[in-house]
């Protein structure tokens, strides 16, 4: 690789060796909110969202989503040398996500354990350190996972779209890949589009400025540099995914950068489980694998605020129909649902302070 090249790749090519996705059961329809707060009146951005029960944070959805990323690499969890978990809603301000993960898969006590944060794009990020780990020889396997329980002040726009969920994946030598990563590539900008300071129970957003200049000039950039370094354009990928903050966002940007509504329609999971932040376009990435043939290829692209984007391309290869079916499919826990009223999730996502 020159020394001038944007691309980020290892001397060692990896790729994906297992994968699995986690959303909660429950679901709130997007009626209900704007039945509490707008009279019925106000415009649906999506259909409903997910949300976890009482007994359910990032901490429990990230080992459901890791077991099943476990089942299909095959591999014994001691062998893990890093286990990763990327989110902003950590369950604790002070103690690590991942060490809890790490203790209930089996991975400890011979194991590197990191929390990454990055907003949204807090789980791609963490995939790039995996490509770095394993490529350099330091490891054979790694395991990354973004995972959220978002939160949404009450009556405000967000609380239509923050959902909660989240995938994990376990990167791995490309020989032993279900889908091996062909490059990625990083644009940041300090651009403060949605923050929430310590203390703050709930993040604040910049409205129309989310979009641009935040999440369409990180998105297209990101994309399209990849692209670009790799001599690709949208024709030579079957799938893309975008980070999903809304149904309408990551349309506009895939079709920006010249991708048909078919090949991004197996990942955008958003209208029907909300914005799973950390796990939004990585959840997206999962029903695309569950569904993709050998030799497919799949352009992903995350968003986190503050501002940055991720952009990788994958390849999948010839294992993805037998690892495919070792654990349930993406849309195995979107179908089992059971909707829950405005009162319910208040209570549900502990909205009501009691004194």
């Amino acid at each position: 690789m020159s020394e001038d090249s944007l691309l980020l790749r290892p001397d060692r090519e990896v790729g994906i060796v297992g994968y699995g996705a986690y959303v909660p059961r429950y679901r709130l329809p997007a009626s209900e909110v704007a039945r509490v707060w707008k009279e019925g009146q106000d415009a649906l951005p999506v259909e409903e969202k997910a949300v976890p029960g009482l007994d359910e944070d990032v901490a429990t959805m990230s080992i459901e989503a890791a077991r099943n990323a476990l089942k299909r690499a095959g591999i014994e969890p001691r062998l893990i040398r890093a286990v990763w978990v990327g989110s902003e809603s950590h369950p604790y301000a002070v103690k690590p996500t991942s060490t809890i993960v790490a203790e209930a898969i089996g991975a400890t006590p011979h194991t590197q354990a990191a929390d990454w944060e990055f907003a949204c794009k807090a789980g791609t990020e963490a995939i790039q350190a995996a490509m770095g780990f394993v490529g350099s020889g330091m490891a054979r396997y790694a395991l990354c996972i973004g995972m959220d329980s978002s939160q949404g002040r009450p009556g405000d726009d967000l609380e239509y779209t923050t959902g909660a969920g989240g995938a994990a994946y376990v990167i791995g030598p490309k020989e032993q890949s279900l889908a091996y990563i062909e490059g990625s590539y990083s644009y940041v900008t300090d651009t403060p589009d949605f923050f929430r300071r310590p203390g703050q129970h709930y993040p604040q957003h910049g409205h129309r400025f989310t979009g641009e200049p935040a999440y369409f000039k990180h998105v297209l950039t990101a994309g399209q540099r990849l692209m670009d370094e790799l001599g690709y354009k949208a024709e030579n990928y079957t799938y893309a995914v975008f980070h999903q903050p809304n149904a309408k966002f990551p349309l506009k940007a895939g079709q920006a950068l010249g991708f048909s509504k078919d090949q991004m329609k197996a990942g955008l999971l958003v209208s029907v489980t909300g914005n799973t932040y950390a796990g939004s376009s990585m959840l997206g990435l999962t029903n695309i694998l569950d569904q993709a043939a050998p030799g497919d290829r799949v352009l992903l692209v995350s968003f986190g605020s503050g501002a940055g984007s991720d952009a990788f391309s994958l390849v999948v290869t010839d294992l993805i129909e037998e690892r495919r079916k070792r654990a349930p499919l993406t849309q195995d826990y979107i179908a089992r649902k059971k909707y829950i009223d405005y009162g319910l999730y208040v209570r549900f996502k502990k909205k009501l302070e009691m004194h």
